[in-house]
């Protein structure tokens, strides 16, 4: 895979920095029942990453403070960690929001198949990957056969009340666009979502995100294969909006890697752009958290930021306009 890095660190970003924390991102692994282009992490079947329960422990440490209310799952497939069900159960237990992103096709893997009954016991607000209501673009970009899953995988979690009204259980879906460009408009995509799904499938939704494809990982690295990378970049920067800054996720958020090291976002996570401790300057970890004032503390920026503030912005819940 092409590395992405020394194309995007000479930077002309706009300097930010953050504001008290209040949703931890957890990446519990890389492991995944899906190989994915898009995917910013190179999750996949054969990836042996995985948090450890001592780190399980430190982020629940974390989750005590005052300002901290959601705490926001990833991966991988971050229900094929062993200790998910362990992690999830706990934070319902202190009142914390619990988002699980899930892939949907896991819902229907061996050994998983009551996921759905402990989501809906432990209230987890699902945010589901379903880049095209097309099966033809979901199994190009995913795998073939991942789109069946995915519409089985959906219809079981309304069956269990999601999306339902007066239940609480919330399901909301990602796309992804499928190639080097912006996402649409958020509004009229989900409506043609939600009319699609309900017309072919009687399935049913909360919202749609719409999440910018980021220069970096294997989507990157296919750019650069193709020829393409400049020109997206050019299409990152042209379409920057200023007044998408201010809602910006890395913010009010912070990212933790499977090892428990803490970075402002799940791509500068990626990118290896660890945040730093500002006694000691060695990677800062999740453990130290609790003994460091993170207000006002520069966040880094490089070209791949443009990615969130383009267009309609971007960010793990979607437009930001």
């Amino acid at each position: 895979m092409l590395d992405t890095w020394p194309l995007l660190q000479n930077s002309q970003f706009p300097e930010i920095h953050r504001s008290p924390l209040e949703i931890l991102q957890v990446n519990l692994g890389y492991l995944c029942n899906q190989t994915c282009l898009h995917c910013h992490v190179n999750a996949g079947p054969n990836r042996t990453e995985l948090m450890t329960e001592q780190t399980i422990t430190d982020i629940l440490k974390v989750l005590k403070q005052p300002n901290v209310h959601t705490l926001d799952l990833t991966g991988g497939a971050p229900e094929m960690n062993p200790l998910f069900r362990e992690l999830v159960g706990e934070a319902t237990s202190m009142g914390i929001k619990v988002i699980d992103r899930c892939n949907l096709s896991i819902l229907s893997e061996p050994g998983f198949e009551d996921l759905t009954e402990f989501f809906t016991r432990q209230k987890v607000e699902i945010v589901a990957s379903l880049p095209c209501y097309l099966e033809e673009n979901v199994d190009g970009q995913r795998g073939k056969g991942v789109y069946q899953k995915s519409i089985e995988g959906l219809k079981k979690l309304n069956q269990a009340g999601y999306a339902m009204d007066g239940t609480g259980l919330r399901l909301n879906l990602v796309y992804n666009p499928t190639g080097p460009y912006l996402p649409p408009g958020q509004q009229q995509l989900e409506t043609d979502y939600k009319k699609f799904l309900e017309d072919n499938f009687q399935i049913q939704f909360n919202q749609l995100f719409t999440i910018t494809n980021m220069p970096i990982a294997r989507f990157g690295s296919s750019l650069i294969s193709q020829g393409k990378f400049e020109e997206y970049m050019l299409l990152l920067k042209d379409s920057m909006n200023l007044a998408n800054m201010n809602g910006l996720m890395c913010k009010n958020q912070l990212s933790i890697d499977w090892l428990g090291y803490v970075y402002d976002c799940d791509f500068n996570q990626m990118l290896k752009l660890n945040l730093q401790h500002p006694k000691t300057h060695q990677n800062l970890h999740i453990r130290d958290i609790t003994d460091v004032d993170m207000n006002n503390m520069d966040i880094i920026v490089a070209d791949h930021c443009f990615g969130c503030t383009a267009g309609h912005g971007s960010s793990c819940g979607g437009a930001l306009d």
